[in-house]
């Protein structure tokens, strides 16, 4: 299992699979043929159909500047691999093409090809999370000492960027305002949200707090400005929105906060090694749903749950999000995956404290969850699958479901 230096990246949005991913690709690509007149880049499956809502031909088109780039669009055409894929090919003067790769975008900014099975290292022993709990009763622990002892000496340092970063997106998306670029027109939305909520009292003015951070993150990740990966671009906004909360709410330090975004790392990391986290290949369960999890994980972590409750507030967070389609409207990361954020955060809140709650025993283990997550993922049909061909994606260009 990999390091959560993987599953917390640092970028651009509006999406990690469709503009982080592609963009670093890109980048390799032309650093190995920066001699070549032109770029041909054919995109397919899920990412040539939502690809131009999730702005990933700007993307590649930046990276590989000033080189021409012409794209070719194969959104029926899916590669055996995975469903974001895409293929570059360097052009010669002659109009011959001189080299081409075949990569994948496999969610949360990884790239993998052909001859790459897995673009992670093993830095865990442990990859299940039952297992992972067993290790914490034999010794005394709890989760994020686990990530401590097996991560590099130096991963608490980038976690602290992390915190940085998630901070300054929730900061900067309450005193944006605006439209969202895009067809969609979608005005923001985080700034009125928490201007109103300051009139509220007690757990209204808590909740609704919660509902501004976490589309203070999700509007500016629409608009394309910088965040974290947590553990996609798409649901960027749910576990900054709980650990911003539980900071200026509830007076955590940073030092606590670091530990519970190791937390969440592991349970990310578990999913992504066990099932997905890309909505093409599982739909917004494997994002929303994992984002939620991570989310539960770590403020149940912060006040004081014990290893079983910390299993079962992450458990709850991805059950109730499983069968959640990926469906954006026009292609883009905005509606529903803005509010879905905010919705996510909420309910984070709420699986957190009904682990508390409990003394942590439940029917259905995390790790049953995730397989259960998995298994149905591969029933969805690709219309739900960040096809933007089914559900609400019917309704592009609407401005409202009739």
């Amino acid at each position: 299992m990999d390091s959560i230096r993987h599953l917390f990246r640092i970028g651009f949005g509006p999406s990690s699979s469709h503009t982080m991913g592609p963009s670093r690709a890109a980048a390799e690509f032309f650093a190995s043929h920066a001699d070549a007149k032109q770029f041909r880049v054919t995109l397919y499956g899920s990412l040539a159909a939502t690809g131009k809502g999730h702005l990933t031909d700007s993307a590649i088109r930046k990276m590989m500047d000033p080189i021409p780039v012409t794209f070719v669009w194969e959104p029926q055409t899916r590669l055996p691999r995975h469903p974001n894929a895409l293929r570059f090919e360097a052009i010669d003067s002659a109009g011959n093409c001189v080299d081409e790769k075949t990569v994948y975008s496999i969610g949360g900014g990884a790239i993998v090809d052909d001859h790459i099975l897995s673009p992670k290292t093993d830095v865990y022993p442990l990859t299940h999370l039952s297992d992972i709990l067993k290790w914490c009763e034999n010794n005394g622990r709890t989760f994020w000492e686990y990530v401590q002892l097996h991560e590099p000496a130096d991963t608490f340092d980038y976690l602290k960027e992390v915190w940085e970063v998630m901070q300054e997106a929730v900061q900067r998306g309450i005193e944006n305002e605006g439209v969202i670029p895009g067809d969609l027109k979608l005005a923001r939305k985080a700034s009125a949200y928490h201007i109103r909520a300051q009139s509220l009292k007690d757990s209204l003015k808590s909740r609704s707090l919660v509902f501004s951070y976490a589309l203070a993150v999700s509007e500016e990740n629409a608009c394309g400005g910088k965040v974290v990966t947590a553990p996609t671009c798409g649901s960027s906004g749910v576990l900054p929105a709980v650990l911003y909360h539980t900071k200026h709410n509830h007076g955590f330090s940073d030092a606590k906060i670091y530990k519970a975004l190791a937390t969440a790392g592991l349970i990310g990391n578990i999913i992504k090694e066990n099932a997905s986290i890309s909505g093409a290949e599982v739909g917004c369960q494997g994002e929303v749903g994992a984002a939620c999890a991570m989310a539960s994980a770590a403020i149940n972590q912060l006040f004081g749950g014990t290893p079983q409750q910390i299993e079962y507030a992450a458990e709850m967070g991805l059950e109730h999000h499983l069968g959640l389609t990926c469906d954006p409207i026009g292609g883009f990361v905005q509606v529903p995956c803005i509010e879905r954020n905010a919705h996510a955060a909420a309910r984070a809140l709420d699986c957190h404290m009904f682990a508390l709650l409990s003394d942590g025993n439940h029917f259905v283990s995390f790790d049953k969850i995730v397989k259960t997550m998995k298994e149905t993922g591969k029933d969805l049909p690709s219309l739900y699958k960040e096809t933007a061909e089914g559900g609400m994606a019917l309704y592009a260009g609407k401005r409202q479901m009739k």
